[in-house]
């Protein structure tokens, strides 16, 4: 969905470079651009089916046994599954991995059902014109985004002063700028108090600034949970959270030998390439010989990308956090923010997206601490540093290497 709302960007962006596309007059209107919600849900899901299909028959290639059902602890060697039509029958391990993942958390007001979460985004069959999205975390940004771009109307309503907090601020600050600059209306200090809904079928929300907001569709990204409520964890002795994160140590063992979690599970860095890392470590120490029994997730310097408009990534630690560690005289900050060449035939200022980066180094060896990226292309270019600063590189280490002329990565490389 956010490559479909990339696409209208550049629909939208065509005239600027000299293209005259039917359905799209004078260059820098913002008129909504034709576009058919349902075809490509249609081809989307038609494309998640094939890759579920996909992984199925690797599984079975594999000699893998897989079991359809709810799963739950009688001891800690023994699950009872559940099949849908409420037959269960047992399966025994000397070892048992949880990673069940996590699900999206629903509001505890009143109408909270007549929205959606995120998982409901995919059941759209259409695109609604009017929509509120609740929540300040990525999921938020990146689905309000996907909604914007794509023509709804559309309304972030946040808790606080900023979204994106637990970032960089170089990174929520520069996108709250350009969103606000772009259309999208961010209510700020706001909360939900109830949802109704009208006649027509609209749906009204009660904020608690005694004002009003009616949308065709609310989507509430308040936050997800791991899905751990209903797996009997105690009958096993597993250790979890009030909040139903199962507790593991760095070897992704739980408290209860030879029972180990993995994923969104545990409430810990909630990225999916960052659960295939650490069952990839835990299966080849397990079961790969002696030579691996040290192997293990390092959680630390942890990339990430959050899916906005423009794309935004991190690795490493925030400047706050930096400094809260180090000192202030322990840390140097460099930044620097600018226009994309891609964005210079544009003729509206208003579709023009930002670039913003920032380095940040520890005193006196300069080693990189953290890099927070803002702007076109950097979900890609993030990977490659993001390796650097995993193998320890210092500002010199980046002075050292020549630029890509002409790039917006470059300017990583080029710091004064």
């Amino acid at each position: 969905m956010w490559y479909t709302a990339s696409v209208a960007e550049a629909l939208r962006n065509a005239h600027s470079y000299g293209f005259r596309v039917d359905g799209l007059t004078s260059a820098p209107a913002d008129q909504p651009i034709p576009f058919d919600w349902n075809s490509i849900k249609v081809k989307r899901d038609a494309y998640v089916k094939r890759l579920n299909g996909i992984y199925e028959r690797n599984l079975a290639n594999d000699g893998v046994d897989y079991y359809e059902g709810y799963a739950r602890f009688t001891n800690d060697k023994e699950l009872e599954i559940e099949r849908a039509d409420g037959s269960k029958y047992s399966l025994k391990g000397d070892k048992i991995v949880i990673a069940v993942g996590g699900q999206p958390t629903w509001p505890q007001i009143e109408g909270a059902e007549l929205g959606i979460t995120s998982d409901g985004f995919f059941d759209l069959e259409e695109q609604p014109k009017r929509v509120a999205v609740v929540g300040a975390g990525y999921i938020a940004v990146e689905l309000a985004g996907i909604f914007h771009t794509l023509g709804s109307e559309t309304n972030l309503i946040i808790r606080h002063d900023k979204f994106l907090r637990p970032f960089d601020p170089i990174i929520s600050d520069t996108l709250d700028a350009h969103m606000v600059g772009t259309g999208i209306n961010i209510h700020r200090k706001t909360n939900v108090l109830k949802v109704t809904k009208t006649s027509s079928g609209a749906l009204t929300l009660h904020l608690d600034n005694d004002t009003t907001l009616e949308v065709d569709t609310v989507l509430w990204a308040i936050g997800r949970h791991a899905m751990t409520a209903d797996m009997n964890l105690q009958a096993a002795g597993v250790k979890a959270e009030k909040n139903g994160d199962v507790l593991f140590d760095e070897w992704q063992e739980t408290n209860v030998k030879d029972v180990f979690a993995i994923g969104d599970v545990g409430g810990k860095e909630l990225l999916t390439p960052v659960a295939l890392a650490a069952a990839r470590r835990l299966s080849t120490r397990l079961f790969g010989g002696a030579e691996y029994k040290d192997l293990k997730l390092d959680y630390e310097n942890v990339p990430s990308v959050i899916f906005s408009h423009p794309t935004s990534g991190a690795v490493g630690l925030t400047e706050p956090q930096a400094r809260k560690k180090y000192g202030d005289d322990k840390v140097k900050v460099w930044t620097t923010k600018f226009v994309g060449m891609s964005n210079s035939m544009l003729d509206n200022p208003a579709h023009k997206t930002p670039t913003a980066y920032k380095l940040i180094c520890l005193l006196p060896t300069l080693k990189v601490l953290g890099i927070h990226l803002v702007g076109e292309g950097s979900d890609e270019m993030l990977q490659g540093f993001a390796v650097a600063v995993k193998m320890g590189a210092t500002k010199h280490d980046l002075d050292d290497t020549v630029a890509i002329h002409p790039t917006s990565a470059e300017e990583l490389v080029t710091l004064k």
